[in-house]
């Protein structure tokens, strides 16, 4: 267990709620170790910590700094900090100016090797959707300030006089401990990781990956393609999805589901019909993990699925039942290979994707943008929409692909391709995925990733029956997460629907055609008067003023969040265009679906507040869709 640095009771501020409040702000006791900032529930009258309440890996951390405290802040909420990671700033108050320095001093100490430090903040709290201090509406915007890295990284620009302060004892201990600027990488200290899949070069600068092979990274400049050797000496590019680290036991358990949600898991658990057949996918909560059983009864009865959450002691250990705990998940799924222990079976039978696909790539190859169309096969057609014919087709004779034939005079095609470049580096596994763009020959083509199941909207109205309450705030899920890391990379869709969603042969779904409507010609379609514009999912402010921005979109995804729930009806019916850009604009709203309960119905009103600034953020929909989703399956 790694030696504890520091140990102190703070009051933390809830990062999951949108709305501060004082049941927002909570006494935690945190620990730092080299590894960890850690906090647990404290039992104040026997002085000691209970369970675990959430966790930050150190090489995580961008940036650790002070917070300037709200107007008129209690006392107990004077002196705050933050932690900026991958998920947001975790907000911290101290009970004095200096145990918060030595915790900004320690911890700054303990991350000063991490990559990708930040080299500006904001110094002011994200709230209510919003940076005090910028004004800036996307939680992951670059900071507004630059850090200060003089006298051990403190900010010391408040001080009134020139002066310079006496140093510190920390400053001393630093100054004499200063390591030296770290050497170029030795061999030893090279990350290892293992290829989850089978991996044939696209272009000349590629590696070959083998399933299960160890290969050692180089550079991870591009977060798409990691510079990799492999144990013969080769050295070129691969795709960093298709690896994980050494140590991460359960990527190598045949087990283990990645990415599978509950529906995904049961229906696959009944295709199989094992009693006893089980699987462990990762949680709707995001870094845990479930166990999916199916049992029979016996006879023709149908089975049935049971879903268990593998649990955290306070000391680390995982369980299934309380009176077996373990150390490791792969040896918690040993013990009950042989021991029901709790369960309504032992696991018996192992299910899983015999033959899981790839994930798709950012580009066809490293630095692979252009794509010669005589590579391209043609074999079906899979219907028109703004800008031309879609086909189904394969790259080199052997990859699905998508090909959108672009109609000329429909883009501005120019101007695409010059984004298309950038376009191929957003890579989610809930967006679709662009692979490149034949652009030498008129019209041009967009190559994209090919999802078998189709546009979502058909999908709602032709291949979903009587759906669970799980399975439609699946895909609302799918899709909030999709736009979330639209939102951090400061994109803006401007035309989600479930028309401009698609799904892939798992039900999984993935959000396209982001941005493309920038590059639209038609006047009808760029004006909100115009019959193909797209109203029925717009806010007031684009239908009166075509002000587009990344709250446009929240309210859009109300929209298809009442399409799923309404299995792909029209919003707004029996009204045209005219009377919805009125009715809208003075207050109207979709009626609640059948299907959707009162709390799933409040998440879409979130969403079509008459103020922009008033809506929540992508972020903060997920949070909320992940506990309600949470919550049904506990339930």
């Amino acid at each position: 267990m790694s030696e504890h640095i520091l140990e102190d009771v703070f009051l933390k501020r809830s990062q999951q709620k949108k709305k501060t409040s004082p049941l927002n702000y909570k006494e935690r006791l945190f620990i730092l170790t080299n590894e960890k900032i850690s906090y647990y529930d404290y039992d104040f009258e026997k002085g000691k910590k209970k369970s675990l309440k959430g966790s930050v890996d150190v090489e995580k951390i961008k940036c650790v700094e002070t917070v300037l405290p709200e107007d008129n802040a209690p006392t107990e909420r004077l002196f705050p900090f933050q932690i900026i990671y991958d998920e947001g700033p975790l907000y911290i108050y101290a009970k004095s100016d200096d145990i918060r320095r030595q915790w900004i001093h320690k911890l700054k100490n303990v991350v000063r090797f991490n990559k990708d430090l930040a080299q500006k903040y904001h110094p002011c709290f994200w709230v209510d959707g919003i940076w005090l201090c910028c004004q800036q509406e996307v939680k992951q915007a670059l900071g507004c300030r630059v850090i200060e890295t003089k006298n051990g990284g403190f900010n010391k620009s408040r001080r009134k006089t020139r002066k310079p302060l006496p140093p510190t004892p920390e400053d001393m201990e630093e100054k004499i401990s200063r390591p030296l600027p770290p050497e170029p990488p030795k061999t030893n200290d090279l990350v290892t990781v293992v290829a989850e899949y089978d991996y044939t070069p696209m272009s000349e600068q590629d590696l070959q990956l083998r399933k299960d092979e160890e290969y050692t990274i180089l550079d991870k400049t591009d977060a798409n393609w990691w510079k990799a050797r492999d144990k013969y000496g080769n050295e070129g590019y691969i795709p960093s999805n298709y690896v994980v680290k050494t140590g991460n036991e359960l990527e190598k358990f045949k087990w283990y589901c990645k990415s599978m949600n509950r529906s995904q898991a049961e229906n696959l658990l009944r295709t199989e019909n094992k009693d006893g057949g089980f699987l462990v996918r990762d949680s709707s909560k995001s870094g845990k993990y479930t166990v999916s059983l199916y049992t029979k009864p016996g006879g023709d009865s149908p089975g049935t699925c049971k879903h268990y959450n593998i649990c955290t002691t306070s000391q680390g250990q995982f369980y299934l039942s309380e009176k077996y705990n373990f150390g490791t998940i792969p040896d918690l799924i040993h013990y009950h290979q042989h021991n029901s222990a709790g369960m309504v079976s032992r696991l018996k039978h192992i299910v899983s994707v015999q033959s899981p696909n790839a994930p798709s790539t950012a580009g066809l190859g490293y630095g692979v943008w252009e794509i010669d169309p005589r590579h391209l096969t043609f074999l079906k057609e899979l219907g028109s929409g703004q800008f031309g014919v879609v086909k189904y087709g394969k790259w080199q004779g052997q990859h699905d692909v998508a090909i959108k034939m672009i109609k000329e005079g429909s883009m501005s095609e120019d101007d695409f391709i010059d984004e298309a470049k950038v376009m191929m580096k957003l890579r989610h596994q809930n967006l679709v995925q662009l692979y490149g763009v034949c652009t030498k020959q008129r019209p041009i083509y967009i190559v994209t990733e090919f999802l078998s199941n189709g546009c979502l909207l058909n999908y709602l109205r032709e291949t979903i029956k009587r759906p669970t309450a799980i399975e439609l705030l699946e895909m609302c899920k799918d899709v909030s997460e999709g736009m979330a890391y639209l939102e951090s990379q400061m994109y803006i869709h401007r035309d989600l629907a479930a028309r401009n969603c698609l799904v892939d042969h798992n039900g999984t779904i993935k959000v396209t055609d982001f941005g493309l409507s920038r590059y639209v010609l038609d006047d009808e379609y760029t004006s909100s008067a115009g019959s193909k514009f797209p109203v029925r999912w717009s806010p007031p402010e684009v239908l009166l003023y075509c002000k587009f921005s990344s709250k446009s979109d929240i309210w859009a995804f109300g929209v298809l969040m009442w399409e799923i729930y309404t299995l792909g009806k029209m919003p707004y019916d029996r009204l045209n265009n005219t009377e919805i850009v009125e009715k809208v604009s003075n207050g109207l709203r979709l009626y609640r679906p059948q299907l959707a309960n009162e709390r799933v119905y409040t998440i879409m009103t979130t969403c079509w507040t008459m103020k922009a600034e008033d809506r929540p953020n992508f972020q903060d929909l997920v949070l909320n869709i992940q506990d309600l989703l949470y919550e049904l399956q506990e339930g």
